[in-house]
């Protein structure tokens, strides 16, 4: 009776596994029919639901408006610099955070995680001032420099560090005649991989998908990220969605392959965190 019970339960599981599954994909899914499609399959009823035959020539006029290769190459860079910044940054900063006693340790915690309670936008126009002030417009370091570390990234770092390296591990390095950067490097870093796999898939994808703050600094066409470039697509008399949704559609598979290629180690860092607390 209670294996039955069990496979019952278990079948449920699956079974609601599968339908979440299926709508989270089906945006995605629906982008490509559509993008495969002409425009006027939008507005169809019922919805088009099979892709169509234009898939290609939609891709040629995204192409021919914007630089696509450019401002996806773009993006990429501004990523992946950002991306190892903040793993540095903030893993260094969650480790002193977690194991080094020094005055006004958590109040400065505090504070930082304090800043996470701050809306983004408030911050442009003085962003923006700095930016000129430094003669970045226009230019990638513009959206680089100021994500190159961010409170969540410390607190998620510290928190994690603070559970899963034992204080015993850094007074054995210390012992050994270990520097506190030579602890984080050689003993710190190997051992919350997962973590610094989670934070750098999440901080890469929402740098990927920012569109705010490069719109505000970036209008030189060959320096924009995908984002921009991708709202070059409309025009101000037609508005052509199957070919909007095509590009979308091509922006969207970069960072889909950025996390298949790391959504082991994202797990990984989830459940342990999970384990841990």
């Amino acid at each position: 009776m209670n294996s039955k019970r069990f496979n019952i339960g278990k079948v449920i599981t699956y079974i609601f596994l599968v339908i979440i599954t299926l709508i989270s994909i089906f945006p995605f899914y629906w982008m490509f029919v559509i993008g495969s499609n002409d425009t006027s399959a939008i507005n169809k009823f019922p919805p088009a639901f099979i892709p169509g035959s234009n898939f290609m020539e939609n891709a040629a006029n995204v192409f021919e408006r914007i630089d696509f290769l450019q401002a996806v190459l773009n993006s990429f860079i501004v990523s992946t610099l950002v991306t190892f910044s903040v793993l540095f940054f903030c893993s260094l900063a969650g480790f002193s955070f977690a194991k080094m006693r020094f005055k006004g340790n958590k109040q400065l915690f505090i504070f930082v995680i304090a800043t996470m309670m701050v809306p983004i936008q408030l911050g442009i126009i003085p962003s923006y001032m700095i930016i000129s002030k430094f003669g970045w417009i226009n230019d990638l370091k513009a959206v680089i420099v100021p994500w190159a570390v961010n409170a969540f990234g410390v607190f998620w770092m510290r928190q994690y560090i603070a559970s899963a390296i034992p204080d015993e591990l850094i007074d054995a390095g210390k012992i050994d005649g270990c520097s506190n950067f030579r602890i984080y490097w050689n003993v710190v870093v190997p051992s919350v991989r997962p973590a610094i796999a989670t934070l750098g898939l999440i901080t890469f994808m929402q740098v990927w998908n920012e569109f705010l703050w490069p719109l505000v600094v970036l209008k030189d066409t060959s320096v924009h990220t995908i984002q921009i470039a991708l709202r070059n697509l409309n025009s101000n008399y037609y508005t052509d969605y199957a070919m909007i949704l095509n590009g979308t559609f091509l922006a969207t598979i970069p960072i889909l392959i950025v996390f298949l290629l790391f959504s082991k180690q994202f797990i990984a860092g989830l459940t342990e965190g999970a384990v841990k607390a």
